[in-house]
């Protein structure tokens, strides 16, 4: 995962990205059966590879017309040379904080968690101190004030990002409560619910809220509450076993120095974002995940209501980005779509679906820390479930090998490119 430095031109870059609103930006991408620009799709894939990732996919499921699913893959899965596979194992970072929100709506469902009290009446005694009252919705809002501990164990003046990951990531085993202790340092950040700002450390308290009212192990209740009946047959949470267990995408993290090659970060305790980031998944399960998730109560997860607390998005520093109860939102040309994204050592995700389920699109890459392999698989998101767009007739000679105008004003932008 990149340093805070990489963190913030990559946040710039993305800032800097136009996304193309029209008319079409107000309804819903669900409205539209078209089909993806499959083309279009395959050349973001090259684009992060041409940026530096050995391999990247892109798996789209229509669930209304299986004839317009696709699964595109470029590249290799690891540097020995084997293809990329679209159906292999991987750390899927930040997207696990979509599972840690599905568990806290549960609680709050039993009457075991009220969302507008402070997050510290659910947790350990001594977690925080007594006079932080921020909410439990506030933190799943990233608007609680509270600092990221992520920032304290990757960033060190003079240290490149593969050296910080040997010392502080890959063999370390952290408690989450000395990394909520990390955070606790800083104190408060704003006053909680004044403005956004993305923290890891608000879902690892999340994740010890579970433990704390359930009395169970975080990866526990995940298998017992989500993978099982949802039958995410390849999903796991193992903290802090290192290993990838089965065929998997081999992860490499790009050094600082790009002269320097890169690193196999695959194997990696994950205790340093628990709850926050370490799942591991596939494509076909953050599908059913997704799919089961935003059908509310017929989906099984979480209720109806729950549903609708989760996708109330407030806005971002971001233009055309929201964010709600552990879900992001973004707009495209057509319509918005709602899911998460996720970069942590060695791997980018980015899981979306339609708000009716209709269409999920999940893009891959195996690189991490490169701000350019992060915008040129964002690049997927808008073909995949906006299909084709038309050249402006002022530019129908700038087309690519396909033919279509490359569609550079709609890359979404990354709202927070953390785990």
């Amino acid at each position: 995962m990149a340093g805070n430095r990489l963190l913030r031109s990559v946040a710039a870059l993305a800032a800097s990205a136009a996304l193309v609103a029209g008319g079409a930006a107000n309804a819903s991408a669900q409205e539209t059966s078209t089909a993806p620009d499959a083309a279009q799709v395959r050349a973001a894939l090259q684009r992060t590879v041409n940026a530096g990732a050995p391999g990247a996919f892109a798996v789209i499921k229509d669930h209304d017309n299986p004839g317009l699913d696709r699964s595109l893959t470029v590249g290799k899965a690891d540097l020995s040379g084997t293809p990329m596979n679209a159906d292999w194992r991987f750390r899927v970072g930040s997207n696990s904080k979509m599972f840690a929100s599905v568990l806290v709506m549960r609680l709050v469902e039993e009457g075991r968690l009220d969302l507008d009290k402070p997050v510290r009446d659910y947790l350990p005694e001594g977690t925080l101190p007594l006079d932080w009252r921020m909410t439990a919705r506030q933190v799943m809002q990233h608007r609680a004030g509270v600092y990221d501990h992520t920032n304290d164990l990757l960033e060190q003046p003079g240290e490149e990002t593969t050296d910080v990951y040997e010392k502080r990531i890959r063999n370390n085993v952290y408690d989450p409560k000395d990394l909520v202790a990390m955070s606790v340092k800083h104190g408060i950040q704003y006053p909680p619910g004044s403005k956004y700002a993305y923290s890891n450390t608000d879902f690892v308290l999340m994740g010890l809220a579970v433990e704390h009212l359930t009395g169970r192990p975080y990866g526990d209740v995940l298998r017992e509450q989500i993978i099982e009946p949802l039958k995410l047959d390849r999903t796991s949470y193992v903290v802090p076993e290192k290993a990838i267990a089965g065929p998997h995408v081999t992860g490499y993290l790009t050094n600082d120095d790009r002269s320097r090659p890169l690193l196999d970060s695959t194997e990696q305790t994950a205790s340093w974002v628990g709850a926050a980031g370490a799942v591991i998944s596939t494509a076909g399960d953050l599908d059913r995940f997704l799919t089961a998730l935003v059908a509310g109560s017929a989906g099984g997860l979480v209720s109806d209501a729950s549903l609708r607390q989760m996708e109330s998005v407030l806005p971002t520093p971001t233009a055309k980005i929201g964010y709600g109860l552990g879900l992001r939102e973004i707009s495209l040309s057509c319509g918005k779509v709602l899911g998460h994204g996720g970069i942590v050592q060695g791997y980018q995700t980015q899981s979306f679906t339609t708000a009716d389920g209709k269409r999920t699109v999940i893009v891959f890459a195996n690189a991490s820390n490169n701000g350019s392999v992060t915008q040129g698989l964002m690049g997927a998101l808008e073909p995949a479930f906006c299909g084709k767009r038309p050249a402006p007739a002022a530019n129908r000679s700038l087309t690519t090998g396909g033919g279509q105008h490359a569609p550079a004003d709609v890359v979404p932008a990354v709202e927070d490119p953390r785990i």
